[in-house]
């Protein structure tokens, strides 16, 4: 799909309400409408927004052992998690239909006994359009994430450019930002929980590798967020920051148009300019003009990947 004019994106930059996940998509509900009332056409949210992040918790489990306390700390968690079918996805669904808005929305979403971390794509009118589960937890997440699989990885064409999502330490997979390129994203969309000085650099560096638009959101979180018996290694004084921001958005050719922001709660802005990434591609087109095929592939395998599968089974019985 051709775009020509520009607009405006955001990044949300909050604190999700991880005790209470309709409230949290409540709160969502109302930063998409603000944001849309300030001309933002498409809008990031933080990784995990919906479900929470529970940085610092440990969940009980020192190596070769699993304590009770991580096992109901697992199971609160599991009871914020949201479905595809929940209120939460609806409430945030009305808000991108009411404001004809393109949401990129972190969630933990729960599939059985597992949680995900993953992103959903809400198309305007159209509702929930598809979504992107992490494809590798870092360290301690993998304890409490399952692995996403290469089904999820999709790109939507959309008004404002092709929009795709690779979430937190994804973006260090130097194949999985190939993939994304190869399908001509425009608007690479990082939500993380990283808010090191070191994030914003690479964001930078994608932006220049990919010759996109890098839109970055990570939450400004309090530990008043979580009850006082959350286990926090990072500490128990209320007005402790567990995750300080650092949201930003940066242009084709690397420019930091907007952020990064580490003082609180806030959305960013910035205006895009659709030809800027044809700018920028005039010298560098990664999966284009300055890539080798002849010496470099890659196979990217997008099957979904189930645990169990009935293969050959019976038709159910008619009625004699």
């Amino acid at each position: 799909m051709s775009v020509q004019q520009s607009f405006k994106a955001a990044v949300i930059q909050a604190a999700s309400i991880p005790t209470d996940s309709v409230a949290c998509a409540r709160k969502a509900a109302s930063l998409i409408r603000q944001a849309a009332e300030q001309g933002a056409r498409v809008l990031v949210f933080p990784e995990a927004f919906l479900g929470g992040y529970p940085k610092g918790n440990s969940f009980g489990a020192p190596i070769g052992m699993r304590k009770p306390e991580g096992r109901d700390a697992y199971a609160s968690y599991h009871q914020q998690a949201i479905r595809l079918d929940g209120e939460e996805v609806a409430l945030v669904a009305q808000a991108a239909a009411d404001t004809d808005s393109f949401v990129v929305m972190g969630c933990i979403e729960a599939d059985g006994g597992t949680l995900y971390c993953t992103v959903l794509y809400f198309n305007g009118q159209e509702g929930l359009a598809g979504k992107h589960r992490k494809l590798m937890p870092t360290a301690g997440e993998r304890l409490i994430w399952g692995f996403g699989d290469g089904s999820t990885l999709p790109v939507f064409d959309t008004p404002y450019g092709k929009v795709g999502a690779v979430i937190c330490w994804e973006n260090y997979m130097p194949m999985l930002r190939m993939y994304m390129y190869s399908q001509g994203v425009a608007l690479y969309c990082a939500p993380t929980a990283d808010d090191r000085d070191t994030w914003i650099p690479s964001m930078r560096h994608i932006a220049l590798e990919g010759r996109c638009y890098v839109l970055t959101a990570c939450q400004h979180l309090r530990r008043n967020a979580y009850p006082d018996d959350f286990d926090c290694a990072l500490g128990d004084a209320p007005d402790t920051v567990l995750m300080r921001g650092g949201s930003a958005i940066i242009d084709p050719l690397g420019e930091v148009l907007a952020g990064p922001d580490f003082s609180d709660e806030t959305i960013l802005y910035a205006d895009i300019q659709p030809n800027q990434i044809l700018r920028g591609k005039y010298d560098f087109d990664v999966s284009g003009h300055y890539a080798r095929p002849d010496v470099f592939q890659l196979q990217v395998d997008t099957r979904e990947k189930r645990p169990v599968s009935a293969v050959g089974a019976a038709a159910p019985q008619q009625e004699a």
